[in-house]
């Protein structure tokens, strides 16, 4: 693996601190104390590209790899999480899965206007009653002619009330668990396609989340993303890429920790000297390097991996387990070294704190991951010949993937 960043991934990791530092960062305090958020911050997102920053040219997009996609993730939630989680949503889980599984006349109907930032995509999966079990999906999908009936709730959808299309799981007959599920890209405007926000959130409050309601909604038979039953299989292979979204920002929120952490070190006296010379303040601070560092290697092995189109499900969620924990850990040793400031909102690491603890679910949560790398470390989950994602700069495939 070369660790040498190219000047194109320099160029966009440069690009987006700049910007989030400058439109978002004098900000974020204030929105995230008030819980709203800003679709104008998604309009500037696809202007400048990176809503489309992984997509080939060919369909809009900008053409870059999975490093510089990872480097933009990083520097987004430096920041704040809801611009990562725009990323993760819009690109990861829906613009990347049309990649892989849409045909010609979907990715021109749906990605191109996504890559190019003209249209904000979201992901519909999780239901009130049904979240890592994907396979017990109430969401009810009834053949009717040319056309699907969709009738269901979802929740806990980010970008909910801002996204125009929506990548929706449905199931044929909730009897047949995972191998009934289908994949359909329904749009705002649709009737019976209702969108509402979620209140009273721990963390993520400059976000977008929110509920959908699908009310016999009537879907085109030709917007379902491939085949009738491959439903299960597209969520899972869109998640894959979602987690590495999500490992990439939480190495943005653990240098943000570390960063306010340091300043904090040096500003604060105790006992006649600064706090940073104190072992067990220290031993936090050391805490913060080794999970940053540790997080970014195993972020940049899947992403390795995924420019040279080898399926990475093992490594992402390794990626993705660790980076999150690390986090975590990270912000409440922050709030820890911060003492009572940590606690209050005139320092940043209690919104740090907050944001830290929803990546530990969502994207598969600790649990699931834990059981998913046992599972490959005993062997129950083999090698297989699988159709694997294209990377988004190559554009080639290879069948040589993990199942």
């Amino acid at each position: 693996m070369d660790f040498e960043f190219t000047p194109e991934q320099i160029q966009v990791r440069d690009m987006v601190r700049e910007w989030a530092q400058r439109e978002v960062a004098p900000y974020i305090r204030e929105w995230d104390a008030k819980g709203e958020y800003h679709p104008e911050i998604y309009r500037r997102m696809g202007e400048l590209g990176l809503l489309g920053l992984p997509i080939p040219e060919r369909y809009g997009g900008g053409g870059f790899d999975y490093i510089a996609l990872a480097l933009a993730c990083e520097e987004l939630e430096a920041v704040d999480t809801f611009l990562r989680v725009a990323i993760s949503v819009h690109v990861g889980l829906n613009s990347l899965t049309l990649l892989q599984w849409g045909t010609e006349e979907q990715k021109q109907r749906w990605l191109v206007p996504q890559a190019r930032g003209e249209k904000l995509a979201t992901f519909a999966l999780t239901e009130p009653g049904a979240g890592s079990d994907a396979g017990h999906i109430q969401t009810r999908a009834v053949r009717d002619g040319d056309s699907y009936i969709l009738n269901g709730e979802k929740m806990w959808i980010s970008l909910a009330n801002t996204a125009d299309h929506f990548l929706v799981f449905a199931t044929l007959d909730p009897a047949l668990g995972h191998r009934g599920l289908c994949a359909f890209m329904v749009e705002r405007g649709m009737p019976g396609l209702t969108t509402g926000s979620i209140h009273g959130k721990l963390g993520v409050r400059a976000g977008d989340t929110g509920w959908i309601s699908l009310q016999n909604v009537r879907v085109p038979a030709e917007n379902m993303i491939g085949e009738p039953g491959e439903g299960f299989k597209i969520a899972m292979s869109a998640i894959d890429q979602g987690r590495f979204t999500v490992a990439a920002g939480a190495c943005g929120l653990i240098r943000a920790c570390l960063e306010a952490s340091v300043k904090y070190c040096h500003e604060r006296q105790a006992f006649g000297q600064e706090i940073g010379r104190f072992q067990l303040v220290q031993q936090m601070i050391a805490k913060m390097v080794r999970g940053y560092e540790t997080s970014r290697l195993l972020v940049f092995r899947a992403a390795e991996l995924k420019n040279r189109g080898i399926r990475n499900t093992r490594e992402t969620s390794l990626a993705k387990w660790h980076a999150c924990d690390c986090a975590f850990e990270a912000a409440n040793d922050a709030v820890q070294i911060h003492g009572a400031y940590g606690y209050s909102s005139e320092y940043p690491v209690e919104r740090y704190f907050r944001n830290s603890r929803g990546a530990v679910i969502y994207e598969g949560t600790r649990e699931i991951h834990t059981l998913l790398q046992a599972e490959y470390a005993l062997g129950y989950r083999v090698d297989k010949l699988l159709r694997c994602p294209q990377p988004p700069a190559q554009g080639y495939e290879t069948v040589v993937a993990r199942g």
